[in-house]
C-alpha cells in the first residue's frame, strides 16, 4: 500500500488529496499535514452575526470551469450560487459610474466603453491606441508600463489598477504582463499588434444572454472544505520541519521541536506557499528552491460586516476605488473596493465586506482592528450614505498571502517545474503558478496530482 504525505491544507493540497483518492483507490494511504489548526487556506468561513461569512476567498470564476465542475463532482452542486443581476461600479476623479463591460482587467475591447471612467484627454488617448505601431512582446514587461504608453496613465491608474488589486493585491507597475495577462499576450500577434484588438480577441462575441461569471457556495466556502477533507488522513497542527529525499522515498521531520515525528512516504505534493516550499527543497531540489525565491507575495485584510435590518445598500454588487481618490475633505480612501454582499449573492442580513491593503501599503495594514473599522466606515459613509454601525464585524488579514506575479514570474514557474520534474515521486502546486483564483489551484492541484499518482502506479507494476 503507498503512502503519499500532501504539505498544505488550503484548497490545493485538498484537492490534491481528492484526485489521489480517486486515482490510488480505497486502499492507498494518503495524508494531509498542515500547520495551521484549520484546513482550507485562503477559503475560511466563520460565523457572524450567526450568517456563514466568507473572509478568504468568496467566489470564484466560471469561465474556467474547473473549480464548478469540482463543486458538483463531490455532489455539492445544490449549494452552487450566482450573482444577482446587480453591476458592479467603480469610483474614479470624485465620481462612481457602471463598470465598464468588455475589458479584459481593464484592457478595453472598444475603448469608447471606458470612456465613463476617463477624462475626455484620457478617452482619446486610449482610443488611439489601435493607430500605434504594433506592439510585440520579446522580453516580460511592467503591465503598468506598457499599458501606460500604449492607453495612457489615466486608463492604468482609473481602471487596470483597481481590478489588478483586487486580484494580486499588487501594484500595475509591479506586476508582470506575460503572467497576469497571458491570452492577452498569446492574443497579440493575430490581433496585428493593437491590445484593445488582442482584448476583442479573448473576450470573444458578446453572447445574446448573459451568463454569470462567477459562482460561490451557499453556506460558504467552508462547505467544498469538507467535501474535499474526506479524501484523506489530516493531521493540523503540524509544520514540516524538513523534507529529505532517501534510496526507498521521502522522510518528513513533522511538529514542533518538544514532539516531532518522523513520516515515511513513497511520494510528496507540495502545496505550500514560497517561503515553506523553498525551505523544504532547499537540500532535495535546490534549483527549485532559488526559483522559489523569486516569487514575492503581498498582504491584504478584509473587513466583513453585518448591518441592522433596514438599511439599504445600492443595488450594485459593489465598488472598485481607482488609485488616488480621496474623500471631499481631501483624506483619502481607506478601502480599495467594497462589495455589496447581500445585494450580489442575494438574501438576509444586510452583508458588505471591505478589501484593504496593497502591496507597500505595511503602516495601513498595521493599523488596529478598531481603527480600520473607524475607516472603513467613514469610506462607506462618503460612497453609500451608510453610516449605522455593524451588529456584527470581523477583520481578517492575510499576511503575506497573495503571490505576486512579478516580471520573470513565468521564467521562475517554469524554472521551478523543470527541477522538479526531474524528481520522482514529487510535485509542486498552489497559488504561486498559472492563477491565484480556485480554478487555477484546482488545475494545478490535479497536475501535481496526477504526475505523483503516475509515478506510484508504474512503480506497481513494475514490482
Amino acid at each position: 500500500m503507498s503512502h503519499t504525505v500532501v504539505v498544505g491544507g488550503g484548497v490545493t493540497g485538498l484537492v490534491a488529496a481528492h484526485r489521489l483518492r480517486a486515482r490510488l483507490g480505497p486502499d492507498a494511504r494518503i495524508t494531509v499535514v498542515e500547520q495551521a489548526d484549520r484546513l482550507g487556506g485562503k477559503l475560511r468561513t466563520v460565523e457572524l452575526a450567526g450568517t456563514p461569512t466568507d473572509v478568504g476567498a468568496e467566489a470564484f470564476v466560471l469561465r474556467n470551469p474547473a473549480a464548478a465542475d469540482l463543486v458538483g463532482e463531490l455532489g455539492l452542486g445544490d449549494t452552487l450560487i450566482h450573482p444577482e443581476r446587480a453591476a458592479a461600479t467603480i469610483r474614479a476623479a470624485g465620481r462612481t459610474v457602471a463598470l465598464p463591460r468588455r475589458t479584459f482587467l481593464g484592457v478595453p475591447a472598444d475603448a469608447e466603453l471606458v470612456r465613463p471612467v476617463l477624462s475626455a484627454e484620457g478617452a482619446e488617448r486610449a482610443a488611439a491606441e489601435t493607430t500605434l505601431p504594433p506592439l510585440e512582446i520579446q522580453d516580460d514587461v511592467p503591465v503598468g508600463q506598457v499599458l501606460a504608453e500604449r492607453f495612457g496613465r489615466e486608463l492604468v491608474d482609473h481602471l487596470v489598477e483597481p481590478l489588478l488589486g483586487g486580484v494580486y493585491a499588487g501594484r500595475a507597475d509591479l506586476l508582470g504582463l506575460r503572467a497576469t495577462m497571458p491570452a492577452l499576450v498569446d492574443a497579440l500577434g493575430p490581433a496585428g499588434g493593437s491590445l484593445t484588438g488582442a482584448a476583442a480577441r479573448v473576450l470573444g462575441t458578446p453572447a445574446p444572454t448573459e451568463k454569470p461569471i462567477f459562482g460561490a457556495l451557499r453556506g460558504g466556502m467552508a462547505v467544498l472544505v469538507a467535501g474535499l477533507a474526506e479524501a484523506a488522513d489530516v493531521r493540523l497542527g503540524y509544520p514540516v520541519r524538513e523534507l529529505r529525499r532517501g534510496s526507498d522515498g521521502w522522510r518528513l521531520e513533522i511538529g514542533s521541536p518538544g514532539r516531532a515525528e518522523v513520516l515515511h512516504a513513497d511520494a510528496v505534493v507540495l502545496a505550500v506557499p514560497p517561503p515553506a516550499a523553498r525551505k523544504l527543497l532547499a537540500d532535495v531540489v535546490p534549483a527549485a528552491a532559488t526559483a522559489y525565491a523569486g516569487i514575492e507575495l503581498g498582504s491584504m485584510a478584509v473587513l466583513s460586516m453585518v448591518l441592522p435590518d433596514g438599511v439599504t445598500l445600492p443595488d450594485t454588487s459593489g465598488v472598485l476605488l481607482a488609485v488616488g481618490e480621496r474623500h471631499a475633505d481631501g483624506t483619502p480612501f481607506t478601502a480599495k473596493a467594497f462589495t455589496h454582499t447581500s445585494v450580489k449573492w442575494g438574501g438576509a442580513p444586510v452583508r458588505l465586506r471591505a478589501s484593504v491593503g496593497r502591496v507597500g501599503e505595511t503602516e495601513l495594514l498595521r493599523r488596529d482592528d478598531e481603527d480600520l473599522l473607524a475607516a472603513v466606515r467613514a469610506d462607506l459613509a462618503e460612497l453609500t450614505g451608510v453610516t449605522a454601525p455593524p451588529v456584527g464585524w470581523a477583520v481578517t488579514r492575510w499576511g503575506g498571502g497573495l503571490p505576486q506575479y512579478g516580471v520573470g514570474h513565468t521564467a521562475a514557474v517554469s524554472a521551478i517545474e523543470r527541477a522538479v520534474a526531474e524528481v520522482p515521486g514529487l510535485a509542486v502546486a498552489g497559488a504561486s503558478f498559472r492563477g491565484v483564483g480556485i480554478p487555477a489551484c484546482v488545475d494545478s492541484a490535479t497536475a501535481a496530482a496526477h504526475r505523483v499518482a503516475a509515478h506510484l502506479l508504474q512503480r506497481t507494476d513494475a514490482k
